[in-house]
């Protein structure tokens, strides 16, 4: 239904007023008697056979929802009902910003995907954590990251901000140094400046009477030797692990008119470069730390690619977008085939 009534009719209105619409619509409908019990039926899929666990935390399945979705953790309870095992909120930053200048999203239907440069537009660490504080047992991770008006020489303040306002709320953390949309911010990936925030945040994480998983979001655009670094990097630092990947400034085949719109490109086109840097990773560590696999997941059949390359969880974001929630549990129908 949504592929064939819904997404044709949402097609036709600007991306971000329609992402802010349906944000409405699900909230208030969600309100209704019944309707969230309705969504659950529809798409959750229970089964003990789908519980995953990784870094320490038990994942009642596999599929997520990527960060950058559900930035101000708005509606975290209610995207549970569509059949997300797990959902990461933000990125956040220690002070509410607006982002980048509207138009900054953009549908390349043509391609499948999505280009947006919104800039880390968020409410703030302290009004994210006020909504968290309503969860009731939903699996929350917390992508981080500096304020734009924050130079990469204290950068890492903004992330410890962040850290120790969310440490009690969230899961898990997702350290994100490689948006394109923040400038200067994908400067944090080189080698030196990378070890030493990552420490710091692991310095602070060793203080609590329980440490909680901190993973490292990448970009698809790195070389192998900076993959290489990475790996040695995770392995120093002992951080949990690493998402990949983010969004790519690369326009290579795309079809769509509005193709060299600048920011990030996500969905389609970017399937078989995330792949190949999870399976990069995971043979050149020796899988020696979990990846939590996105990027152009439109099917059950790429997400079971990206599982097989070497993920251990998988997370939606443009997929969703084109494929609706039907997406989710065809995820979690088809993994459970290749567990009987």
């Amino acid at each position: 239904m949504y592929k064939l009534l819904l997404r044709p009719i949402l097609f036709w209105f600007d991306p971000e007023e329609v992402h802010n619409f349906t944000f409405s619509v699900i909230k208030r409908l969600s309100l209704i008697p019944g309707v969230s019990s309705l969504f659950r039926m529809l798409y959750v899929v229970k089964d003990k056979r789908l519980e995953t666990e990784v870094f320490g935390l038990k994942f009642p399945n596999p599929v997520g929802l990527a960060a950058g979705f559900d930035k101000n953790a708005k509606l975290f309870k209610e995207f549970a009902n569509f059949g997300f095992g797990f959902i990461e909120i933000g990125t956040v930053t220690p002070v509410g910003q607006d982002g980048n200048p509207k138009k900054r999203l953009f549908r390349l239907k043509e391609d499948q995907a999505i280009i947006n440069r919104m800039g880390f537009n968020n409410g703030g660490v302290m009004d994210v954590v006020e909504r968290l504080k309503r969860n009731k047992g939903i699996l929350i991770g917390g992508n981080i990251g500096k304020n734009k008006i924050t130079d990469n020489e204290n950068a890492v303040k903004d992330y410890i901000i962040c850290f120790e306002s969310l440490f009690d709320y969230v899961d898990y953390f997702v350290v994100n140094v490689s948006s394109p949309n923040t400038p200067n911010l994908r400067a944090l990936q080189e080698k030196e400046p990378l070890k030493a925030l990552l420490q710091t945040l692991q310095n602070a994480n060793a203080k609590k009477a329980k440490s909680k998983p901190i993973l490292l979001k990448i970009a698809p655009d790195l070389t192998d030797e900076q993959l290489l670094d990475i790996i040695e990097i995770v392995n120093e630092t002992k951080i949990a692990g690493v998402i990949a990947t983010n969004t790519t400034l690369s326009r290579d085949g795309l079809q769509s008119d509005n193709k060299l719109e600048a920011g990030g490109l996500s969905g389609k086109p970017l399937t078989k470069r995330s792949t190949e840097v999870i399976r990069f990773l995971a043979e050149k560590s020796n899988k020696s730390f979990p990846i939590i696999g996105v990027g152009g997941i439109h099917s059950a059949e790429d997400a079971i690619e990206k599982l097989n390359a070497g993920a251990s969880l998988v997370q939606l974001y443009t997929g969703f977008i084109y494929e609706g929630p039907a997406l989710v549990k065809a995820i979690n129908k088809k993994i459970l085939s290749q567990r009987n």
